[in-house]
């Protein structure tokens, strides 16, 4: 029998994100002279860096090429940050062997078809509530929150609480 997505949290010590439709709402504004501009939560920026001050691995492999991405993430403690993935395997690959993860003990929230060849290999496959029908399908853990509104920091808290290293993080700080 497969095990709940809540018995799968307390092996959780790696967090990978992708970014557009998880991170974001999946809305790119297109300024005239061709800048892509996105919006994060401030909520998920929280979560993310109290992860990182707790001791997890927290990495990020997106397909969008935004620097200004890059500087949010790396501003939040996070230093694996893949941009320009689009074989997003090939950066997933790097990590396992990198940091010599178990793949039960890693969890990955995407919310479209190209983040299924990764989150076919993680212990712990998540999307936002609004993600594609198959990366729903292939989800163990469907957020309530959509990409954008919250649905990172949904899943860092729970296995954070179920690890009791939530408490501790009230005082990350955060731009």
């Amino acid at each position: 029998m497969e095990k709940s997505y809540k018995e799968l949290l307390p092996q959780i010590d790696t967090f990978i994100f992708d970014v557009d439709g998880v991170l974001t709402n999946g809305i790119v504004t297109v300024f005239p002279n061709g800048e892509l501009v996105r919006q994060m939560n401030i909520k998920d920026g929280y979560a993310l860096k109290a992860a990182v001050k707790a001791g997890y691995r927290v990495c990020i492999i997106s397909g969008g090429k935004n620097e200004g991405v890059r500087t949010r993430l790396a501003n939040l403690g996070i230093t694996d940050i893949y941009l320009g993935a689009h074989n997003k395997t090939v950066q997933y690959q790097e990590l396992v062997a990198k940091y010599n993860l178990a793949p039960e003990n890693v969890m990955y929230m995407g919310d479209d078809i190209p983040d299924l060849p990764v989150m076919q290999r993680v212990g712990m496959p998540c999307a936002p509530n609004d993600g594609v029908r198959e990366v729903l399908q292939a989800s163990k853990y469907i957020s309530d929150k959509t990409g954008g509104n919250g649905c990172a920091r949904d899943i860092i808290e729970q296995v954070m609480r179920v690890q009791g290293k939530w408490k501790d993080n009230f005082d990350a700080q955060y731009d």
